[in-house]
């Protein structure tokens, strides 16, 4: 008998599982789960004993939820159409950077995998999308870059930009504004005193410009360091 398609719920329960530990190793709790959803408790709960159900996440009352292989396939499947589209909005019909993440979310359940295939030819099979999130490819392959959040560097610690968190639209107008993007070198300063804003230089040459970054900007905000050879590795999802 034929296995009906996921539902567009289920497929971002596991898009947002997957996302919330691409960056980092501790994995999500349901509290975590319904946040980032904008649910209640109680329908993550009753969801993800769904998902269990169906085989796509290992979970166990009061623990973490974890993705099983074939709950990591469908969700690497997700956000390869979510960042394939961001891409496209952004670099073929003229999107900003704050403005293709809600779009993507409505597009990402409608189109066909054909769709999908053809829109990641066309626009040259790439690897990242705006923000600099890796785009999976079609077997599942992942290419993570080597990077760490701004706010955990020392002083002295240089590289470039390899990825902006999009989570925040506001924050994504504000780096715009002041032309900090992907690929920009930037170099760590220091701290203000008590606390303050940390210190960084970014760009290159004549562009290379001093700023005060708020944590929240540069929580934000991931380095490659330079030391790092051409900052990737072929991750198997």
């Amino acid at each position: 008998m034929k296995t009906s398609a996921p539902s567009s719920s289920i497929e971002d329960y596991v898009k947002v599982i997957y996302s919330f530990t691409e960056w980092q190793d501790k994995p999500i709790t349901s509290s975590q789960l319904a946040q980032r959803l904008g649910v209640a408790n109680s329908s993550v709960s009753e969801m993800v004993r769904k998902l269990k159900d169906q085989g796509l996440v290992d979970h166990q009352p009061y623990s973490a939820i974890t993705l099983t292989g074939e709950g990591m396939r469908l969700a690497l499947a997700m956000v390869r159409r979510h960042r394939l589209i961001e891409t496209y909005l952004v670099q073929e019909l003229g999107y900003s950077w704050d403005e293709v993440h809600d779009e993507a979310e409505m597009l990402e359940h409608a189109v066909s995998e054909t769709f999908i295939q053809r829109m990641s030819a066309k626009l040259g099979n790439p690897v990242r999308d705006p923000h600099g999130d890796p785009i999976p490819a079609a077997d599942g392959s992942v290419r993570l870059p080597h990077a760490h959040r701004m706010i955990e560097l020392d002083n002295g610690h240089s590289g470039r930009i390899t990825r902006i968190s999009d989570e925040n639209p506001d924050l994504l107008r504000y780096l715009a504004s002041e032309d900090i993007n992907l690929d920009a070198d930037v170099e760590v300063v220091g701290r203000k005193p008590f606390g303050g804003a940390l210190v960084v230089r970014i760009g290159s040459g004549a562009q290379r410009r001093e700023f005060d970054l708020a944590d929240e900007v540069t929580s934000a905000l991931w380095v490659q360091s330079e030391s790092v050879h051409e900052g990737c590795v072929l991750t198997e999802r």
